[in-house]
């Protein structure tokens, strides 16, 4: 098993999303938890997590399991994701063992879970640091063990593996991942405005036309789901897509 300061040195080390997601799920399987699902928003609102495709999301779930459990509302419905909302730090699922923390809906979603051999585990709900953001991940123990298995696992390790979702949790937020993603011109038309040039500034600096620009820039906006040339580059910049080196946006 990977210690906790040679897992921490490999993770703030990765430089990309997909290695650093490579490695916690291969750490997270050591410790017994298998099958991971990690969510971030940045466009939290009320009982609202904003539009799916401004989360980060990752997992190592097969596709069957997630394309029911987000297209049928599963995601909406799982009682853990509320809890989630409303608490920082672990939980034992256990907590869903009682009837009477749970919605009907709630149940729903519960049995889909064991149809699905997601039975036992644990949820990480991450600290906000705004009441437009949240982030969590929910860690599915391998099929057939059982919640007390699970609970004698954090018994031991549960401060460790604590740490080490944290701290994945941070680093997620320093690397480029969107589902909404740039082209190199895109971004580099973006950066351009975020460093304050106008449309004229930037074609004689790219040698293209102004009209080439304003072409990229609607592109940029059409991409990113926004409607003026500021929110781009403010959700450009969310999803740390602005002033990244290549190998680390591909």
């Amino acid at each position: 098993m990977t210690s906790l300061t040679s897992y921490l040195d490999a993770l703030t080390n990765a430089p990309t999303t997909q290695a650093l997601w490579a490695l916690h799920t291969e750490t997270m399987a050591d410790y017994g938890f298998d099958r991971l699902i990690y969510g971030f928003t940045r466009y939290r609102s009320g009982a609202s997590l904003g539009d799916p495709q401004d989360w980060v999301l990752l997992t190592n779930h097969g596709d069957a399991y997630m394309e029911r459990f987000l297209s049928h509302g599963h995601v909406y419905r799982a009682p853990m994701i509320r809890w989630a909302l409303n608490n920082t730090g672990p939980c034992s699922w256990r907590w869903m063992a009682d009837p009477d923390n749970l919605t009907d809906d709630e149940k729903t979603a519960v049995a889909f879970n064991v149809s699905q051999n997601v039975t036992a585990g644990y949820t990480i709900s991450f600290l906000s640091v705004s009441e437009r953001t949240k982030g969590a991940i929910a860690l599915t123990a391998k099929s057939g063990m059982t919640q007390d298995e699970v609970e004698a696992i954090w018994e031991e390790h549960g401060a460790d593996i604590t740490v080490m979702n944290n701290v994945m949790h941070l680093k997620i937020q320093t690397l480029p991942y969107s589902q909404r993603n740039l082209t190199s011109r895109q971004r580099e038309v973006l950066q351009w405005v975020g460093d304050g040039k106008t449309t004229q500034d930037i074609a004689i600096l790219l040698n293209l036309t102004p009209a080439t620009i304003e072409k990229h820039l609607r592109l940029a906006r059409e991409a990113l789901d926004v409607e003026t040339t500021a929110q781009a580059v403010l959700k450009a910049a969310f999803y740390n897509q602005m002033f990244v080196l290549d190998s680390a946006a591909a």
